[in-house]
């Protein structure tokens, strides 16, 4: 299948959508959470964009603008040599007691995703979404089976196929579902929608004096959504327990340009594996507080105070 059959299924099924549903994903949203702003990062999410359309090189892999950093680091898995080798990786790992004003360091606020938009979630429903429809999935986004694209692909789909009893997960394929799991996960409506946002060039950072905010009372749950390399836009969510704390941080950069960026610190680690990025890029033993910044279309929902 090329690219204007590809791309001609997406908007027959787009279209579809469009005539039978009175409610598109941004209304959805208002509809849910008439009193939670949609911060700027996923309002992003929903520049026109054709799914059957994108920039690939000759051997049929994305092309993208910035870092080609792992998404999700698995707490359960040792650091990969090339992960080790990643400074954009390492850089976004740091100890609770480091986060207060004057900190400085080197970050990189970017999309991880910059090619994925939101679809409407009878069309994302309509795909096929699983390991097992892989191949089905790549002939119908044309990509090339032995493509860096693919591998991503694949390393997206395997988590949102493993169950983990010890967690509430899920893999949202459409803005309307990540808003249905946040409040069922949450438990109420009355939510925050965080995301890092602001200039977008990698550079020293210091943070301003009184710019760290605590955003959870103790003992509050959070839902943290991360985006996936995909053609379209997908979230892996996880309901985190009270033992994670989130912080909102106001930046300054070494030109002048201000970020606010959103600060995950999870308390406990000692369960993750000894050999984590964070224990080895920081020289910390499991237990330690682990705290690390959020791309900028990652989201970190909290029940609003």
């Amino acid at each position: 299948m090329d690219h204007s059959i590809s791309a001609l299924l997406f908007l027959v099924l787009y279209a579809a959508v469009a005539c039978a549903a009175a409610v598109l994903p941004q209304n959805y949203w208002k509809q849910m959470l008439p009193n939670t702003p949609m911060p700027v990062p996923i309002r992003e999410l929903f520049l026109p964009a054709d799914v059957g359309d994108r920039k690939t090189t000759s051997d049929g892999a994305l092309v993208k603008d910035g870092e080609d950093g792992k998404i999700i680091f698995a707490n359960n898995l040792p650091a990969t040599e090339a992960e080790l080798s990643n400074d954009a990786n390492a850089e976004i790992f740091f100890l609770e007691k480091d986060l207060h004003p004057g900190d400085k360091r080197k970050l990189h606020f970017t999309r991880r995703t910059p090619e994925a938009t939101f679809i409407p979630r009878p069309v994302a429903d309509a795909f096929p979404f699983s390991t097992e429809k892989l191949p089905e999935i790549l002939t119908l986004f044309s990509i090339k089976t032995d493509s860096k694209e693919a591998e991503d692909m694949k390393n997206s789909l395997l988590p949102c196929d493993a169950a983990d009893p010890g967690e509430a997960k899920f893999c949202a394929t459409s803005l309307e579902s990540m808003v249905d799991f946040a409040i069922s996960s949450l438990g109420t409506s009355s939510v925050q929608a965080l995301s890092s946002e602001g200039s977008k060039k990698r550079q020293f950072y210091s943070v301003v004096p009184s710019g760290v905010q605590s955003m959870v009372a103790e003992g509050e749950n959070t839902v943290s959504c991360h985006a996936l390399p995909y053609p379209y836009a997908v979230f892996f969510c996880h309901a985190g327990t009270s033992a994670n704390k989130v912080y909102k941080v106001k930046l300054v950069g070494e030109d002048g340009g201000r970020a606010t960026a959103i600060a995950v610190c999870h308390t406990k680690t000692s369960g993750w594996h000894p050999k984590h990025l964070a224990f080895q890029v920081l020289k910390v033993e499991p237990g330690t507080t682990i705290c690390h910044f959020f791309p900028q279309d990652n989201v970190v929902w909290i029940p609003r105070r």
